[in-house]
């Protein structure tokens, strides 16, 4: 082998230990996810608390709108 050639080996290998020692250290971010979730319950929540009445109607408007009014059942 050539003297750079065993220099570009050296470094990809260096490269590759320390990219494995990384992934080996990644335990992810459970507290990030664990906010997003409890984030997008409280906002369904409140949308849902404060809007509610007239998603209902929204919905059964669109359904009236697609099927006609005597095909929809409570």
């Amino acid at each position: 082998m050539t003297d750079p050639l065993i220099k570009a080996h050296v470094r990809l290998a260096g490269s590759i230990r320390r990219a494995a020692v990384r992934l080996d250290d990644e335990r992810g971010d459970v507290p990030g996810w664990v906010l997003i979730t409890l984030m997008t319950a409280a906002l369904v929540t409140g949308i849902w608390a404060i809007a509610g009445e007239q998603l209902k109607t929204m919905f059964e408007s669109a359904l009236n709108g697609v099927t006609g009014p005597d095909q929809v059942h409570d």
